[in-house]
């Protein structure tokens, strides 16, 4: 590998770069197929009918086909956001307050927002900081399906990037 290591993550995601209050819509959406709503399902054996059966729910209070399993929603909407949110993170460090407010089905559109909750040293790493991101999942129409709260351990400018 040749040339200065911040070359391979985006300019605006290093530590200093995020502001408490700050708010992003990530560029990017993506619609849950049949691969996502069921490859990890059958993985880690979770049999409810509504993740398994296309008939189970047919004409229901959560709709008709089966619904995407919440933690491939988690997923799919922290993956849209990382690349403005993880780009330059040496570690995730926790997931909390996840809710799942609205169900998913395959065919949907899932679309992510983020804000900064809070910016703070990290204990023993001079080399980086410790951010707290409220992410948000919304539908292809306007659905907020999901929200959670995520801190990770982002590395500084002053130490990672170009001199």
């Amino acid at each position: 590998m040749t040339g200065p290591l911040s070359k391979l993550t985006g300019r605006g995601n290093f530590f200093e770069d995020f502001t408490v209050g700050q708010r992003m819509r990530h560029a990017r959406g993506t619609t849950v197929g049949e691969v996502e709503g069921q490859a990890v399902t059958k993985q880690v054996m979770n049999t409810a009918q509504a993740h398994w059966n296309e008939h189970f729910l047919l004409d229901s209070a959560l709709g008709s086909g089966r619904v995407v399993f919440g933690l491939v929603t988690a997923s799919v909407v922290i993956g849209l956001a990382s690349q403005d949110t993880a780009e330059n993170a040496l570690a995730e460090i926790g997931l909390d307050g996840l809710r799942f407010t609205a169900p998913v089905h395959h065919g949907d559109t899932l679309h992510a927002y983020t804000e900064v909750l809070s910016k703070d040293d990290a204990p023993g790493h001079d080399d980086a900081g410790l951010v707290r991101f409220k992410h948000w999942g919304v539908t292809h129409d306007d659905r907020v399906v999901f929200e959670g709260e995520r801190t990770v351990l982002v590395k500084r400018r002053s130490h990672w990037g170009d001199r």
